[in-house]
């Protein structure tokens, strides 16, 4: 059950570390002179881009303006907020049922 509880943590805070790093990725696509091929944002791209162009494969940028952040940070959410907790509630109800040996 620890080891359980310890992934989910694990799993939590990666999807927040990971949704800051979509954030600063999207904030910096505002600034027209940030050089992608340049480290650190060579890194930042490649850390962020392949998790968008699976939404960029489903929505394309329209007119100039990529949607494919809002998708992935919805699914983002939806794992962290609904996924991840009843997962552990399925496992909490499945260690409490198991009868002690």
């Amino acid at each position: 059950m620890e080891a359980l509880a310890l992934l989910l943590t694990t799993l939590n805070s990666f999807i927040s570390i990971y949704t800051v790093l979509l954030i600063i990725r999207i904030l910096l696509t505002w600034f027209p002179n940030v050089d992608w091929y340049k480290q650190p944002f060579a890194l930042l791209s490649q850390l962020t881009d392949p998790y968008l162009n699976l939404f960029r494969s489903i929505i394309p940028p329209l007119g100039g303006i990529d949607f494919s952040p809002i998708l992935g940070f919805l699914v983002l959410n939806l794992i962290q907020s609904v996924v991840l907790p009843s997962v552990a509630r399925v496992v909490a109800g499945l260690v409490l049922s198991y009868p002690a040996a």
